[in-house]
């Protein structure tokens, strides 16, 4: 196999490894409360820069190493992104479900927080781009092969994280539940499950996925306000492919949307790869309708 091809390709499942865990908090927001929430990728860049803030300024007088450094800063940039998505669940969302607001009336509410977020970032922030304080490590070299080693960090904690998640969905009692509510409100609701739990932990869970892929995409670009912005086709390609409110659908759909971006620019300029993102959803869809596995949307 050609090496160019095969950068390409190790790249593409970093950028895909990125795109699911946020993909897979966006279908659990879609599957469990009907919400196209077009603000989640401004969150993920929220996430990305309160990580920068503690990387490079908050935790420098406590936290000495810089490899220690950024995943505190990670862990607690993720924390704080996990409140932001309660608090607009308390004074934005709750309200709207319990007036039974339309899927047209939270899709126009959710843009105009996406705008909040975005320009809340800029107003702070400015609009140049930041980069975390990282320590500098050598790519790996394997069968002629460059893997830089954040890219492979975030394919190892990707994996980690999916594994954890698993064990949540399958095997806890509000894993069960988020699924029960998933697959019929009214019916769970009689059930005796506690929706409004459910509710909770759906953006706990959805926050802190999200939080913690900007976070990790971080590692291997640059921190900039639109970052999430240009990662929103993507992530809704991804949980279309795989099935609306389908988790694990959600990260084989993530994988295919990311290795075709990056594959695609051996023979497209990088500017097409949010069209490649679009094409790939369209062609899948046109065979399997439903998407690549059952959604319960």
């Amino acid at each position: 196999m050609d090496l160019g091809f095969t950068q390409l390709l190790f790249n593409g499942i970093a950028l895909g490894s990125i795109i699911a865990l946020a993909a897979v908090g966006l279908t659990l927001t879609n599957g469990i409360l009907r919400l196209p929430n077009f603000a989640h990728g401004d969150f993920l860049t929220l996430g990305a820069y309160l990580t920068f803030l503690l990387d490079t300024q908050l935790l420098n007088s406590v936290i000495g190493s810089p490899g220690l450094k950024i995943w505190a800063a990670i862990i607690l940039g993720s924390s704080l992104t996990i409140l932001g998505f309660l608090l607009c669940e308390y004074l934005i969302w709750r309200p709207m479900r319990n007036r039974r607001s339309n899927s047209t009336t939270l899709i126009i509410i959710s843009i105009g927080l996406a705008l909040f977020v975005r320009n809340g970032i800029i107003f702070i922030w400015g609009g140049s781009n930041q980069s975390y304080d990282l320590p500098v490590e050598s790519a790996l070299s394997w069968l002629g092969l460059k893997i830089p080693y954040y890219r492979l960090v975030v394919i190892g904690l990707a994996v980690v994280v999916v594994m954890g998640l698993h064990f949540l969905l399958q095997k806890t009692k509000i894993g069960k539940a988020m699924r029960a509510v998933a697959d019929d409100l009214d019916l769970a609701s009689v059930s005796g499950i506690d929706v409004e739990r459910v509710v909770l932990w759906t953006w706990i869970i959805a926050g802190g996925l999200t939080a913690l892929s900007g976070g990790l995409y971080g590692l291997i670009t640059v921190v900039r306000p639109n970052m999430g912005w240009f990662l929103i086709l993507p992530l809704f390609a991804s949980i279309i492919l795989g099935g609306i409110g389908n988790p694990y659908g959600a990260i084989a759909g993530a994988l295919i949307i990311g290795v075709a971006q990056e594959v695609s620019t051996a023979v497209l300029p990088s500017e097409y790869k949010l069209a490649v993102a679009l094409v790939v959803m369209v062609l899948v869809l046109l065979i399997r309708p439903q998407g690549l596995f059952k959604g319960t949307g």
